[in-house]
C-alpha cells in the first residue's frame, strides 16, 4: 500500500484492517494502492505527483476521516481510545472487533529484528523509543508470548515487553466489515450496542 515508498503507514494500517475484517467474513477486500494514497492525500495534502507534504498523518485524523468519508469505500462506525499499556484492552479489542489500530515509537534496534523486542541494553541508545520514528500498524492476533501485527504488507511479531515499552497510541474500531455479520462469529451483538449507545445519547 505504498508504505515502502511514502509515509502513509496510518492509511496503510487502515487498509490492512479492512483486509483482515473482510477476510474473516469470507469475502476478502484488498484496497488498492491508489485508494490508500488517495485517503492519505485527502487527509494530509500529500501530492503524489511531486511528493510534497509527505510527512505522515495523525492517527486521530485518519480515524475521523475513515468514519466520516471512508477509506477505499469502507467507513467505520466508531472508535475508542485504549490505554496503550493495558494488555487486556488490546486483547479485548482484537477479540471483539477483529483488530486494533496502534501507534509505535519504534527504536532503531527494531530495524534488524525478526521479532520486535526490547534490546538487551534496554530502552536507551538504539533502543530508545522513537529513535527510528513513529509508525502505525494494526494488531490482528496475540498469545502468551506477544502480538501479531501487519506492517509493510507482512505479518510481524512483537513481544509484550516491546508493546509495553513502545506503544504510545491504541484504538479499538467498530466496523460493519467485522461485526456487521448476523451473527458475528465471536457472538458480538452489534444491535444491542447500538441500542445502548442511543440510550446514552438520550441521557447525556
Amino acid at each position: 500500500m505504498q508504505n515502502d515508498k511514502i509515509g502513509d503507514c496510518t492509511c496503510a494500517a487502515a487498509g490492512h484492517l479492512i483486509m483482515e475484517w473482510t477476510d474473516e467474513n469470507g469475502k476478502t477486500v484488498t484496497p488498492t494502492d491508489k485508494a490508500i494514497v488517495a485517503a492519505y492525500s485527502a487527509i494530509t495534502g500529500y501530492d503524489p505527483k511531486t511528493g510534497a507534504n509527505d510527512n505522515g498523518a495523525v492517527e486521530l485524523d485518519v480515524l475521523n476521516y475513515w468514519r466520516k468519508k471512508g477509506i477505499a469505500g469502507h467507513k467505520i462506525m466508531a472508535f475508542a481510545a485504549l490505554e496503550p499499556k493495558n494488555n487486556n484492552h488490546v486483547m479485548q479489542g482484537v477479540y471483539l472487533f477483529g483488530g486494533c489500530y496502534i501507534g509505535l515509537g519504534l527504536p532503531i534496534s527494531a530495524q534488524q529484528q525478526t521479532v520486535w523486542s526490547v534490546p538487551p541494553g534496554g530502552a536507551v541508545g538504539d533502543g530508545a523509543p522513537s529513535s527510528w520514528g513513529g509508525h502505525a500498524v494494526c494488531v490482528v492476533g496475540y498469545d502468551a508470548n506477544g502480538l501479531t501485527v501487519i506492517t509493510w504488507g507482512a505479518t510481524k511479531r512483537m513481544t509484550w515487553s516491546f508493546w509495553n515499552t513502545y506503544c504510545d497510541e491504541a484504538y479499538a474500531i467498530i466496523s460493519a466489515d467485522f461485526v456487521g455479520t448476523k451473527p458475528a462469529k465471536n457472538g458480538f451483538d452489534l444491535a444491542s450496542l447500538q441500542a445502548d449507545l442511543k440510550q446514552i445519547t438520550k441521557t447525556a
